[in-house]
Parts: C-alpha cells; structure tokens; sequence
C-alpha cells in the first residue's frame, strides 16, 4: 500500500508542470483572441502565478504616437484579474477598477512613457491562479 501511495505522488509531481502549462496555455490563447487586426502582439508574454493579496509588477515602454491594447485574464472569468498603469513615479494612468475589471484596455501617449504595470486577483470566485498579459499594438 505504502508503494502505491509513493508511486501517486510521485506521478502528481510529475503532472503538475503540464497542466499548469496547459492551463497558461489556455489563458494566452484566450488573451491573444482579444488582440484583433488592426492590432498585433509585441510578441511577450507576462506571465506570473497569483495568490490572493499578492501584487505582481510589470514593465513596459510605451512609445508616443502609437496605439495599444493590454489584455489581461486569470482563470476562465473576464472580471477576475484587476489591473493598473502607472508612469514612473507611480502616478495612476488607469486602472481597470473602475470598468469593473474589463480584460481589455485601448490607449494611446502623446510621449514615450515607461511605465509599470501591477496585476492583481481581483475575484470572490477565485484565490490563487496564472494571470497572464498580453500587449499588442495598432499596425
């Protein structure tokens, strides 16, 4: 029996990493059905594993003139993932809040402008998953 229970275990650990990617894989996909012609992906993905509480920082440089999509999903819902933009001195751009939490978000600088980007669950649905953001740009 004991070999048994060893042999399960071992063969979870061993299937975790796939279905995590498998689900990662999923919410790219997902993402990337959002960013539609005349839009096209920057070509990353920003990608982290979320818990409840937990904040994660991107960063990205946005230049001036052109017009951009971010996307971004943790899980199945739209709605769950609560995103923000912020220029470099931490002053608020836009946070998805205040659309109750949309996936998506179209804007354009006038400036180049580095900025960060903060990802957070935002859900009474779920604690803890992969959130994944897309950034795609207007051709």
């Amino acid at each position: 029996m004991k070999r048994f229970k060893l042999i399960a275990v071992l063969a979870l650990i061993a299937l975790l990493p796939m279905t995590t990617e498998a689900q990662m894989d999923a919410l790219i996909q997902k993402c990337k059905k959002e960013i539609t012609k005349p839009f096209v992906s920057d070509g990353q993905y920003y990608t982290v594993l979320l818990n409840d509480g937990d904040i994660a920082e991107f960063y990205a440089t946005f230049y001036g003139g052109t017009t951009y999509r971010l996307v971004g999903y943790v899980g199945e819902d739209a709605g769950d993932l609560a995103f923000s933009v912020y220029d470099q001195d931490r002053n608020l751009l836009f946070t998805n809040r205040d659309f109750e939490n949309t996936p998506t978000w179209d804007f354009k600088f006038e400036n180049t402008m580095d900025c960060i980007i903060e990802a957070e669950i935002d859900s009474k649905n779920i604690t803890s998953g992969i959130a994944v953001l897309l950034i795609g740009f207007k051709q």
